[in-house]
């Protein structure tokens, strides 16, 4: 039994490797005699900014074999006997916890947010100062967290040079929520009735990326939120100026041409969405622009300048119609059933529309 085990010692002996030995650490972007001389005190005559070559990155090593040494040896003038292998690298070490969330805390800025770490990196860094920038934080998919999220990291070395790390952390802070006190149902205003305030944790928001509104009232959801549920912000939105079924004011601009006149809208939306309208005269829907409160706008195009008689006919929806003026409604012609019932506020002369002239809008 005995000598099963020293045959299986021998035998793991044999095939063992060697241990690597100790390299001189070199914390800059050059191998310079001065770290030489550290390494082997024989070169302790090479000039201290004498260049030897390039640190290598970190946790790689750049070694010195006694055939190279030999030839710097004989450059600097320097008497060596049968000089050995040298190597250099970069000073590494392991990433301590307490290290860690005293980055975080300097990024956050919350001295009472509360950092679980569930995981880290777990290879060696090189020395230097270690960051969490705030924005490189990722972002649970739901408000609870349940899961760690992703914080990237990165140790500043040798100056300017980066060397990435990260952690999977959990992180909670102080903070108000808005509870659903009865249900809310979508497309409706919030009442103060509906809303109350309770004091949290939360998942920190980046600064700067909107801040939570003082109060949820007038605002409206674009789902139904349960009585007891949380009511998040981001879903909300303001109010529609212009709702399916108003009556909205009109107003189409098109070169001279101004008309106004009553319209329903097929759709609602906000200032500057665009909405479907229908003309109860003609019965048509056109595209206009929500400009506020129940009042759209319609822009028109023009017809090119040189055009044919026939376009700018086509165009202005008029025949050699005469002076049109302000008040009076448009005449007959192509486009007729589209402009009945509207009013013209200022007017056009025909000579012009044959030039510059509004397309239908509808």
């Amino acid at each position: 039994m005995i000598l099963r085990i020293v045959i299986a010692v021998c035998w793991a002996a044999r095939f063992a490797p060697a241990l690597e030995p100790v390299c001189t650490p070199v914390e800059g972007d050059r191998i310079l005699g001065q770290h030489l001389a550290v390494a082997l005190p024989e070169f302790r005559g090479i000039p201290p900014e004498a260049l030897l070559g390039n640190t290598p990155p970190p946790g790689e090593r750049r070694t010195f074999h006694a055939p190279e040494l030999a030839s710097i040896a004989q450059r600097y003038s320097i008497q060596v006997d049968a000089p050995k292998d040298v190597c250099f690298e970069w000073p590494m070490e392991s990433l301590d916890h307490d290290r860690i969330l005293t980055a975080m805390r300097g990024s956050l800025q919350a001295p009472d947010a509360r950092i679980e770490i569930a995981e880290t990196s777990v290879f060696p860094v090189p020395r230097g100062r270690l960051e969490f920038p705030r924005e490189t934080l990722g972002k649970p998919a739901l408000p609870a967290q349940k899961d760690p999220v992703l914080w990237r990291g990165e140790v500043v070395y040798g100056g300017d040079h980066r060397y990435p790390v990260w952690a999977k952390v959990w992180v909670k802070a102080p903070c108000e929520r808005f509870v659903a006190a009865e249900a809310v149902k979508p497309g409706l205003p919030i009442e103060a009735r509906q809303v109350r305030i309770e004091r949290a944790e939360c998942f920190p928001e980046m600064p700067g990326a909107g801040e939570a509104p003082l109060s949820l009232v007038g605002l409206v959801s674009a789902r139904p939120i349960a009585a007891g549920a949380e009511i998040r912000p981001a879903l909300l939105a303001s109010p529609n100026d212009v709702n399916r079924g108003d009556a909205v004011h009109v107003e189409v601009r098109g070169g001279a041409v101004r008309l106004a006149f009553t319209a329903k809208a097929e759709t609602g939306g906000r200032s500057g969405d665009f909405v479907a309208v229908r003309n109860p005269s003609s019965n048509k829907i056109f595209r206009a622009r929500v400009e506020g409160k129940d009042s759209v706008l319609v822009r028109t195009e023009f017809a090119k300048p040189g055009g044919s008689e026939d376009e700018a006919q086509e165009t202005a929806g008029t025949e050699r119609a005469g002076q049109v003026s302000p008040g009076s409604p448009p005449a007959a012609g192509p486009a007729g059933a589209a402009f009945a019932g509207l009013v013209v506020v200022s007017g056009f002369a025909p000579d012009g529309c044959r030039q510059r002239c509004p397309r239908r809008p509808y």
